[in-house]
């Protein structure tokens, strides 16, 4: 499948000889239910990366050369939220059939989906949400693939208790009922339990950039205040992401709310930590 090309993250370089992860840009935001625009999220994340260091003084490593690759964005069949999902499966079933973990950048928190998908046809898994939004409705306005149906989609896909939430704090009295691992505050001792729930399981992890306040982070779609400092989004970054990782997604970033560039910068500083915090690991992918 042919991907575009707009732009490369800073730690990305041309053809390295065997990257880790794969960056995949899904620009789509279909199903937007407030303020559109997150399909400019995957440029406004590259582009962000150039105003950071490749060091984390907090991991105290570098984003090792060679560690990942850009393959560019799907082509997005707008207006065609199922054709989206299998594009974006058939772009990480090729990322996974070359050995190396899929790094997606939205565009809307459903494109996930097509992620998930991929994924589950080769094992067992988890996932971990990072979210402001309990995303659990089996249709939102009539439709059943929508941004605030993913996780509903997730847990159809994995079970259950193979989902766990971390910093949801709105959702229908529906939605919550549903919630089967589910916390409203940063807290890495409930991360930790997480887990332990999950035992050896590779875990893929999915941050919509919503989970930090608007203070924060305000260029995104649904903002909802109440929410994480970016303290406390890096800190959880930093621990999931130093477990064994299937995949990882950053989606909601929308640049034309984000006038100072705090978000997508939130967002690329996430991408850097967790390529640092990888990079120690001796990596099995599924």
């Amino acid at each position: 499948m042919d991907l575009i090309h707009h732009g490369r993250p800073l730690w990305a370089q041309d053809n390295p000889a065997s990257p880790r992860f794969s960056l995949l840009g899904v620009p789509f935001d279909g199903t937007a239910s407030f303020n559109p625009g997150s399909r400019e999220g995957p440029l406004a994340i590259r582009v962000a990366t150039h105003g950071l260091e490749d060091y984390s003084p907090a991991l105290r490593r570098s984003v090792p050369e060679g560690f990942l690759e850009d393959v560019g964005d799907v082509e997005i069949p707008f207006g065609n939220p199922d054709g989206v999902l299998r594009r974006t499966e058939a772009a990480v079933r090729g990322i996974m059939g070359k050995g190396r973990i899929p790094f997606v950048l939205g565009g809307e928190h459903l494109v996930t989906l097509g992620a998930l998908r991929a994924l589950r046809r080769q094992g067992d898994f988890a996932l971990v949400q990072l979210d402001a939004h309990a995303d659990l409705r089996d249709a939102f306005f009539g439709e059943s693939l929508s941004h605030a149906s993913i996780v509903y989609h997730a847990r159809e896909l994995l079970g259950p208790q193979r989902v766990l939430q971390f910093g949801i704090r709105s959702g229908c009295e529906e939605e919550l009922r549903l919630a089967t691992f589910l916390r409203e505050e940063w807290s890495p001792a409930a991360a930790r339990d997480a887990l332990e729930r999950i035992g050896d399981l590779p875990i893929y992890l999915t941050i919509d950039i919503d989970v930090a306040d608007p203070a924060f982070a305000p260029g995104t779609g649904t903002p909802e205040p109440g929410g994480w400092t970016s303290r406390e989004v890096l800190e959880a970054v930093r621990l999931f992401g130093g477990r064994r990782l299937c995949g990882v997604d950053i989606v909601e970033v929308l640049p034309s709310r984000d006038p100072a560039g705090i978000t997508a910068l939130l967002a690329a500083k996430c991408l850097r930590e967790i390529l640092i915090a990888q990079s120690g690991r001796d990596m099995d992918v599924l």
